[in-house]
């Protein structure tokens, strides 16, 4: 368990980095690592020393997706940091917790203890595959602006029915200037 700390503490740290060069890149390294290391664990299962590495780099990748995903989510929320912050954090809970009943069935259902790693090794298959589409979105303009502009065609009625809040008007901003 210390070990494993170990490379939970590490894999922050390398993370942050990723995160600091390219976000989405860094977001795909870290759970393509994840994901291969998943399988990695399940296959040492049987041999003692070969899994107990696997452990340690499984927590280097493991907190090493962290940095990445909350500094894209804290880039795209910038109206909402707070509220972004605590959904993404609602989000990690939600597939712990996912995770943990899924590897609990497998192993319930007889399938043994390297079971979870192989659920594992699916639900980063599922992750890679969500954030290639969320990318896919990002870097191609065409595929954001036919989405945004749906989103605006959808939004429109309903921000034309609010009343104006007076603390962002113009008037206020006019007033305070003279």
């Amino acid at each position: 368990m210390g070990l494993l700390g170990i490379g939970l503490v590490a894999g922050n740290l390398l993370g942050g980095r990723l995160a600091d060069r390219a976000v989405l890149p860094a977001i795909c390294i870290s759970v393509g690592t994840l994901t291969a290391l998943s399988a990695i664990v399940a296959v040492a299962a049987g041999d003692q020393p070969a899994f107990i590495a696997a452990i340690v780099l499984f927590g280097v990748a493991a907190f090493a997706t962290i940095p990445p995903l909350q500094t894209w989510v804290l880039d795209s929320a910038s109206q909402a940091p707070a509220l972004a912050s605590a959904a993404n954090i609602g989000a990690f809970n939600l597939a712990i917790t996912l995770g943990s009943v899924l590897a609990g069935l497998t192993i319930e259902a007889g399938h043994g203890y390297a079971a979870p790693a192989w659920i594992g090794m699916a639900l980063g298959l599922a992750g890679l595959a969500v954030t290639g589409l969320v990318s896919l979105r990002v870097r191609h303009p065409a595929l954001r602006a036919d989405a945004d502009q749906k989103h605006r065609k959808t939004a429109q009625p309903f921000a034309s029915s609010r009343p104006a809040n007076p603390a962002t008007s113009d008037t206020k901003a006019t007033i305070g200037e003279e």
